[in-house]
């Protein structure tokens, strides 16, 4: 079981080192030559004392010495170009092992992104990618020095005295079944160390992006004794590894000096006897040493393989992890003159492990150049519900027609062309205010951003700027209010020049003068454009042409606003409590 789950995580390292197999293939040959000079060594120190000291031919000390320095210098040299080639190598395997996850994750939708957790990724972005890069190179250095070593010295000891060799044969075999024993055991334990390490990562993430709210309710101490009970469940678990990583290399030391003893005191009888020479006998046990010490090496570099391991395996996780909305064979692109018919049928869906839908049974339809308002309660599914449009997730039950055929037959990067979505939370990225206007279309001129930011009545404070459009927006837009974040994204998605736009009560944080007027710039700047407003705020749908008033997951009632505020009593409900009396736009 664990040699076949072993094979399943080593399969990840030699498929991300296949395309450097000339450059693994100049490190292993590299270190092969290592080792090769490695194991002469002894050879000729036997030859300096049985030929040159103890016969006291000094030409024959010059000349050994003389070649011993060159094999000496020959192996600085090719262990530094094995250390080259296998840097290069594992840089590459990490940089590529990013750039495969980073995709992966941009292709997972919403509920596959929600089942991992961000802490969960970004771990194996960093921590876990970084074991794979170790454990890469390690494999190309030292981890294939220490057997070949092993092997040569074993084959050597056994021509330098095969007697010795037999003797030392229990002592090496009860070494290698300990290494057997102890490896297997020691990768479940760093998996669960890289467990821990996700939830201090989760409970980091969480405070970062959360920080004023922890401030704000004043639970500094309740979120330090969480970030306190999850920094120690991993110190402790770290402690455990390497508690049980420090039993296993004492005790081999003990083996290699128990083997240095009987050597010298079996070899040394036998030499008396004249049964080997001195030479043979230096020589000899240099080999064990050259055959015990990569056990010893072996063991402290279990850790790099038992934490590789472990990595792939949860890397792998994420990399074999299926999207759950993805283009079906032979779907059709989404044609830029489509008219942009939306047709909801029967729609329902229910988010992973809830017992009930978030929406239920909408029948609805959107006409090509209308503007539709969704208007509702907290939970009441509005955001579920356009959520499917652009498909963020697909329909549990029922379907969603754009022009007469169902989203799921049309290419889903076609589909994201055509709709242009500005979320609840405003997201802006690091860099430029430009950067972050023009990131739905980045071939767009200074001028078409420029209108774009007059449309979502931006232009003006984003040319007040410090540096304008070069000001640049710090991680999470942190350097600007909740209304200019609301206001950039606007412009970002009328930028695109969707056919579809979908503001999902993006005006929220700024005020209702400025909303109506950004309202209004869209309907004469962006003709043809179907605009389906969400909101709470029931003056943000008032010049819609329908209103849809969503209930606890159903359609409560379509209509306009006059329609809506006769025959509604929801509506009407929501009208007077928001607005009483007041005369919003002229329309009462």
């Amino acid at each position: 079981m664990y040699l076949r789950q072993a094979m399943k995580s080593i399969s990840l390292p030699l498929a991300l080192v296949k395309p450097y197999w000339k450059r693994s293939l100049c490190a292993l040959g590299m270190l092969a030559a290592l080792v090769a000079t490695d194991l002469s060594i002894p050879r000729l120190i036997q030859r300096l004392i049985d030929r040159g000291i103890f016969p006291s031919d000094q030409a024959e000390v010059i000349s050994t010495g003389i070649l011993m320095l060159i094999i000496s210098v020959s192996g600085t040299v090719f262990a530094v170009g094995n250390n080259i080639f296998s840097v290069r190598v594992g840089e590459s395997v990490a940089r590529d092992l990013r750039r495969k996850l980073f995709r992966k994750i941009q292709s997972l939708s919403s509920r596959e992104l929600a089942n991992t957790g961000t802490g969960q990724l970004m771990v194996r972005l960093t921590s876990d990618t970084a074991a794979i890069q170790r454990l890469t190179q390690v494999s190309l250095r030292i981890g294939t020095r220490a057997p070949l070593m092993m092997l040569g010295s074993l084959i050597l000891m056994i021509r330098t005295s095969p007697g010795l060799a037999l003797s030392m044969l229990p002592l090496l075999v009860v070494t290698s079944a300990m290494i057997v024993l102890f490896v297997p055991r020691m990768e479940p334990l760093f998996g669960k160390v890289q467990a821990r390490l996700d939830r201090l990562n989760t409970v980091l993430h969480e405070n970062i992006a959360g920080v004023r709210l922890v401030r704000a309710f004043v639970r500094n101490d309740l979120e330090d004794g969480r970030f306190d009970s999850a920094n120690a469940a991993f110190a402790s678990d770290s402690a455990g590894v390497m508690r049980f990583m420090a039993l296993l290399s004492p005790l081999l030391t003990v083996f290699v000096n128990v083997g240095m003893v009987l050597v010298i005191w079996t070899g040394g009888l036998d030499a008396i006897r004249g049964g080997i020479t001195a030479g043979q006998l230096v020589a000899f046990s240099n080999y064990l040493v050259s055959t015990m010490t990569p056990l010893v090496m072996m063991t402290n570099l279990s850790n790099v393989w038992a934490n590789g391991l472990a990595s792939s395996r949860r890397i792998l996780t994420v990399l074999d992890e299926e999207p759950s909305v993805v283009d079906r064979p032979g779907a059709r692109e989404v044609e830029e003159g489509a008219a942009g018919r939306i047709v909801f049928e029967g729609v329902s869906y229910r988010y992973p492990g809830s017992p009930v839908d978030a929406v239920t049974d909408v029948n609805l339809e959107i006409e090509p150049g209308s503007t539709i308002g969704f208007l509702g309660a907290t939970g009441s599914g509005k955001t579920t519900l356009i959520g499917l449009i652009p498909r963020f997730y697909d329909p549990t039950a029922g379907r969603l027609l754009l022009d007469g055929s169902d989203l799921r037959d049309c290419v889903l990067a076609s589909i994201r062309r055509f709709v242009a979505v500005v979320p609840q939370e405003s997201t802006l990225f690091s860099g430029s205010v430009l950067y972050n206007v023009v990131f739905g279309r980045p071939s767009a001129t200074l001028e078409e951003a420029r209108e774009a930011a007059r449309i979502a009545c931006a232009l003006e404070f984003i040319e007040e700027l410090p540096q304008g459009w070069e000001t640049r927006v710090e991680e999470r837009g942190v350097n600007l209010s909740g209304g200019q974040k609301q206001r950039i994204a606007i412009a970002r998605a009328v930028l695109a020049r969707p056919r579809v736009l979908i503001l999902d009560d993006s005006t929220s944080s700024v005020d209702v003068e400025t909303e109506a007027s950004i309202q209004n710039r869209l309907a004469s700047s962006l003709p043809g454009c179907t605009r389906i407003v969400v909101a709470q705020r029931i003056s943000s749908v008032l010049s819609a042409d329908r209103i849809v008033l969503l209930d606890e997951g159903r359609v409560a009632a379509v209509g306009s606003h006059s329609s809506l505020l006769a025959d509604s009593p929801l509506y009407k409900e929501i009208y007077d409590s928001q607005l009483g009396d007041d005369v919003v736009g002229g329309i009462q």
